[in-house]
């Protein structure tokens, strides 16, 4: 194993100098200029291929790598078929200028740079396409999820040049399809791993470690290590009862609700007074280091588990009163969050504006289900056993169907190495004055469940910078960039202690 590396070698304050400086010069501009494109994943723009606001952001994302002069770097827009396309660099492993030599592993650098739509409820002054930088905050759609994501982990890779750090091999795979589902990933990181003449692992190499830039944090006070994700299994759930809307007058009470009909046909998932999903398939047990991780992270957190989301509230006899959590016991909080599977509905159909909502008995009522998977659950498994209990006797005899938009299966992390562990801490306490803290994250990066599977003795370094109020999918996302500052500094730093 490595020894830690000495100060004379890497140098953290002027690692975050320099880190700062590449921000301020270059990435904030970039990521302005990445936040006007509504480059929507193609679950959100069927014609993305036409409308060429993904080739545009990955052209553009490419010309900004080759411009920084890295040495050794080769870049590459892979494109299959008719597949979003992928963005793959590799920089080969170099000695360090003190005598070090590198590991003879490689690590892997994520992101993405397709765009959740843009939602409603911005700020009058903001707007998902309309970069505004206010008090450290970048606001606008993608930049914080994920868009910085490789233009920082080319300013980590530089940063272990400038410094003459010995580094090893780094490659990069920055796709297109993240946000909706990652369905076109897999073929991708096939090609990339078929064997080639004098390397077994492919272009992508003998991964050891990988950086993903598509995570969260539990504050902006520490480096955050994501130590699980949840799956998710989505569709249409339809009912229809007519093929035509009737008076409701002349017809209710003898036409059952559509609506009332999906009413009791989620009531077999959830039971709606807790949020509780009733069949037992959709559970796991929660492994006892996760446990013990919660706990920790609910005592740095405390309260801060709830105040980080944006709740109603109302004023009333002078006071202001705000909605309430599920719990309000921060382990729980936690736990509900990452390890318990939970039921939203992302949209509807078959229902008009209330302009013009006449008295009419609608037809069909159709809602959009997303239904979060703990790590453990297999998707292709829920994804089954969600359409049977949804379809099967339907009441009143309705057409009830559930048309799939399929699933991803979660992620439970493997074995923290103590290398590993200690460069976390180290990087951690160099550029945040704190501790690395653990924590596990609600929502879906398919591809680290697939590269678990390829790689099951790599570390993974799985990150991001969507803190508190970042509201990544939601209105008035924002990326913190003095926090994106650090972490990219603290990547670098745990690049170099790679045994």
């Amino acid at each position: 194993m490595n020894a830690r590396i000495p100060t004379a070698v890497f140098n953290a304050a002027k690692t975050s100098s320099q880190v700062s400086s590449h921000w301020d010069a270059s990435i904030l501009q970039e990521l302005k200029d990445y936040i006007t494109v509504p480059a929507k994943s193609p679950a959100f723009d069927a014609d993305w291929a036409q409308h060429g606001h993904i080739d545009t952001v990955v052209r553009n994302a490419a010309a900004w790598v080759e411009a920084q002069k890295v040495q050794g770097l080769t870049l590459e827009i892979i494109r299959l078929g008719a597949r979003t396309p992928v963005l793959f660099f590799e920089v080969p492993a170099s000695n360090g200028r003190f005598g070090q030599t590198p590991s003879t592993q490689t690590v892997l650098m994520y992101g993405h740079l397709d765009k959740q739509p843009e939602f409603n409820g911005w700020r009058t002054d903001l707007g998902p396409w309309t970069p505004k930088y206010e008090d450290g905050k970048l606001y606008g759609r993608g930049g914080a999820d994920d868009g910085y994501a490789v233009y920082a982990s080319i300013a980590a890779v530089q940063a272990l040049q400038t410094q003459g750090v010995a580094h090893p091999r780094i490659v990069g795979l920055i796709e297109t399809c993240e946000e909706s589902g990652s369905g076109d990933l897999l073929p991708y990181i096939d090609a990339l791993r078929a064997p080639t003449p004098g390397r077994p692992g492919g272009r992508l190499g003998d991964v050891a470690l990988v950086v993903c830039l598509d995570s969260g944090a539990g504050n902006y006070d520490q480096l955050w290590l994501t130590s699980s994700l949840r799956g998710m299994a989505s569709g249409v759930l339809k009912v229809e009862i007519l093929t035509e809307g009737v008076h409701s007058g002349d017809a209710s009470g003898l036409v059952p609700s559509s609506f009332r009909i999906v009413r009791q046909v989620l009531d077999r998932l959830e039971d709606s007074a807790t949020g509780r999903l009733l069949p037992g398939i959709f559970h796991c047990d929660v492994p006892a280091d996760r446990l013990a991780q919660a706990k920790a992270t609910a005592a740095i957190l405390g309260e801060e588990v709830h105040k980080r989301f944006p709740w109603a509230h109302y004023d009333c006899a002078g006071s202001t009163t705000f909605a309430l959590p599920v719990t309000s016991d921060p382990v729980q909080a936690l736990l509900n969050r990452t390890w318990a599977p939970t039921l939203s509905v992302t949209g509807a159909e078959g229902f008009p504006d209330f302009q013009n909502a006449g008295n009419v008995l609608r037809p069909y009522s159709a809602f959009k289900l997303s239904l979060r998977l703990p790590p453990l659950v297999e998707a292709a498994t829920a994804v089954a056993a969600l359409k049977a209990l949804l379809e099967d006797n339907a009441p009143y005899q309705a057409k009830v169907t559930f048309e799939s938009a399929g699933g991803a299966t979660g992620w439970n992390a493997p074995s923290t190495a103590s290398w590993f562990e200690k460069a976390l801490n180290d990087a951690s306490t160099a550029y945040f004055d704190a501790p690395c803290g653990y924590i596990g994250q609600g929502g879906t990066i398919p591809l680290m469940n697939m590269l678990s599977k390829g790689f099951p003795t790599a570390q993974m370094m799985v990150c991001g910078v969507l803190g508190p109020r970042s509201n990544a999918h939601g209105p008035n996302e924002f990326l913190h960039v003095p926090f994106a500052k650090k972490l990219t500094a603290a990547v670098a730093q745990v690049i170099a202690q790679l045994p």
